[in-house]
């Protein structure tokens, strides 16, 4: 079995010594997305509603990049700062997921990265 590496432009590079995401067995393994915008860097300074739409945009970036649509992920791990966000966090999440409903896991969590309130990432199946 070979492990492919995706990257697309549409998302944040990664800032360490990982993939945004790689392929595996038929899988996309999506890294963890902080809300940054590509070639400017995080941006701990939005609403959480904005973080939080950002950090899952480049999730669904870099899954579209493996042709990998909404309805064709599995699974999705979200970290929150503040559990009191997840019903705010849910509302966005359904925005922007549309009909699909993967299985999910929300962690409340002290602090992310950089002073992130939202980091995602996500399984999804390739198509065939």
């Amino acid at each position: 079995m070979n492990v492919q590496r995706i990257e697309t432009d549409k998302a944040p590079a990664p800032a360490g010594y990982y993939a945004q995401a790689t392929i595996a067995n038929g899988f996309v393994f999506v890294s963890g997305q902080l809300p940054v915008v590509a070639g400017q860097g995080p941006r701990s300074d939005l609403s959480f509603e904005d973080q939080a739409r950002l950090a899952i945009g480049n999730m669904l970036a870099i899954l579209a990049e493996a042709g990998c649509g909404p309805e064709r992920i599995a699974r999705v791990t979200a970290y929150i700062v503040g559990v009191e966000n997840w019903p705010r966090f849910n509302g966005i999440y359904a925005e922007m997921m549309g009909d699909a409903r993967p299985a999910r896991t929300v962690v409340p969590a002290p602090e992310l990265h950089h002073g992130c309130l939202v980091e995602v990432d996500a399984i999804g199946l390739l198509p065939g």
